[in-house]
């Protein structure tokens, strides 16, 4: 381990809970910064976003030209 004389100073009964509080609270912002700067996720989660171009309507397919008579 890398950092194994780290949890001579620090406890691991209080080092692990910080670490874990702190991947948490950094989550937690970047999902907010996320959600507050972007203008296209509150259509979206309320399901008005516009999803694209619409679809191009397909053609029949065309028959194949009879053949010549020989």
């Amino acid at each position: 381990m890398i950092y194994g004389k780290m949890w001579t100073v620090v406890s691991p009964k209080v080092g692990i809970p910080i670490f874990l509080a702190a991947v948490a609270i950094g989550s937690f912002s970047v999902h907010l910064a996320l959600t507050t700067n972007t203008p296209w996720i509150k259509g979206f989660f309320n399901g008005s976003y516009n999803r694209g171009a619409p679809a191009v309507a397909v053609a029949a397919p065309v028959a194949a030209p009879a053949e010549a008579p020989k």
